[in-house]
């Protein structure tokens, strides 16, 4: 039989059971798309996270874990144990190696955002995804005391527009507030674009404007009503900052990152931490590569599934089409015959269900892709496939074809008579 026959027959075979067709193929192609999705979104994860800051190439902070310094200053998450002195800001800032720095202080919220107190240095300077900087859709970064800028979210979130007040709350909470700076009220003067970063999740005032929040704080408690300084006196020389939390550094030249680094590791004057940003990620992945693993293994498991009901379907056909064996039979097939086209019946099940797959995932990820990277910061990669994808489509078909072979091999057993008589 030649292979054009073979097709024709294997073709309107799954055409004559197109429902049963088309679920197994469905369920193979889910489990296709589940597990090229989940190594996607795995990579696109990798890709967001590492491009949320480019073109840095030392983050330094108070002595403590690496990890914990990048999550704090870049990501938003979690809580400084310690700050940074001005003076040692001040210090490296000047350096003669250092072309640029940005400072951050931390420590207080908006309505479940992180404050964020930094100078023009940020929206002039800081970089993600390569060369892109930081832009406004809407006025411009804040000049006075009390000028705040927010991220995208936090004003489509809050629905928030320009001239609007905003009391921050002390400390980080997402729930009520015990504490609000509700003496100094803020007013928007800016919204960012849209980054795809944990910097659309923020608010932004100045470091004079953080100074300013806490001018009468003392031991953590607010000063009594009648002692606290009037927000209209406070000038901006006034509030020269004392600490921050954490700060950015870009150098002039790279050979200079590791003398800095050591410099600033073993400076005695205070304890300090640079740590490199990619090395850091790095760090923080091999942290989690535990979940990533657990993920391809649930992913793969389903694959696995998909193949073995496709195996079952393919076992029960069996039965149903003994007659249409029979016949085949009788006509003059020789029973390799009957092996090739159950075996090819596999493999084009298998191979339709690979590329509903690819295709499934790839609608998926038109459909979600706007939600996830508004939602959760993370793009979603579109390219073509790549070698790998290719090698697992490439599994996915020879598996069906050796699926084949179980249910081929007991429709070889059948005999002609068994075929031809009609069970009561």
């Amino acid at each position: 039989m030649t292979f054009g026959t073979l097709f024709l027959l294997a073709s309107r075979s799954l055409w004559n059971r197109r429902f049963t067709t088309l679920l197994t193929a469905a369920s193979v192609a889910l489990s296709v798309a589940l597990l090229l999705g989940v190594e996607r979104v795995r990579v696109g994860a990798r890709d967001s996270f590492s491009n949320t800051i480019s073109q840095t190439h030392l983050i330094v902070g108070a002595r403590g874990g690496p990890v914990q310094l990048l999550l704090y200053t870049v990501f938003r998450m979690g809580n400084a144990t310690n700050n940074v002195s001005y003076e040692s800001y001040q210090k490296y800032a000047n350096h003669p190696v250092v072309e640029w720095t940005i400072p951050f202080s931390l420590g207080d919220s908006y309505r479940g955002f992180r404050v964020v107190g930094t100078n023009a240095d940020f929206y002039a300077r800081y970089r993600y995804r390569g060369d892109r900087g930081l832009s406004f859709a809407e006025g411009q970064a804040p000049q006075g005391i009390f000028d705040v800028a927010l991220g995208s979210e936090v004003a489509r979130e809050l629905g928030h527009r320009m001239g609007d007040p905003v009391v921050v709350t002390h400390g980080v909470t997402d729930g009520p507030a015990l504490l609000k700076h509700d003496d100094m009220p803020f007013r928007v003067v800016g919204i960012l674009s849209k980054t795809g970063t944990p910097v659309d999740r923020a608010v932004y005032i100045s470091l004079q404007g953080m100074e300013a929040l806490h001018i009468d704080w003392g031991d953590g408690a607010p000063a009594l009503a009648g002692q606290r300084t009037p927000a209209a006196s406070l000038r901006a020389e006034d509030l020269e900052p004392k600490q921050i939390t954490s700060f950015l550094v870009r150098l002039k030249s790279f050979p200079a990152i590791l003398s800095l680094q050591r410099e600033i590791n073993v400076d005695e004057s205070e304890p300090l931490m640079a740590i490199i940003p990619g090395v850091t990620l790095d760090e923080l992945w091999r942290t989690i590569a535990y979940a990533e693993d657990g993920l391809r293994i649930v992913s793969s498991f389903v694959v696995l599934v998909g193949l073995v009901g496709m195996l079952v379907t393919l076992y029960a056909s069996v039965n149903e089409r003994r007659r249409e064996m029979a016949i085949l039979r009788a006509v003059g097939a020789h029973p390799r015959t009957l092996v090739a086209l159950l075996v090819f019946e596999s493999w084009l099940l298998g191979t339709l269900g690979a590329l509903l797959g690819v295709v499934g995932m790839y609608a998926s990820f038109l459909a979600v892709r706007p939600y996830v990277e508004r939602e959760f910061g993370i793009l979603l990669p579109l390219q073509s496939l790549s070698a790998p994808e290719f090698w697992l489509l490439g599994f996915v078909s020879a598996a069906a074809l050796l699926i084949g072979l179980v249910p081929a091999l007991r429709a070889y057993r059948n005999s002609l008579t068994d075929g031809l008589v009609i069970r009561i």
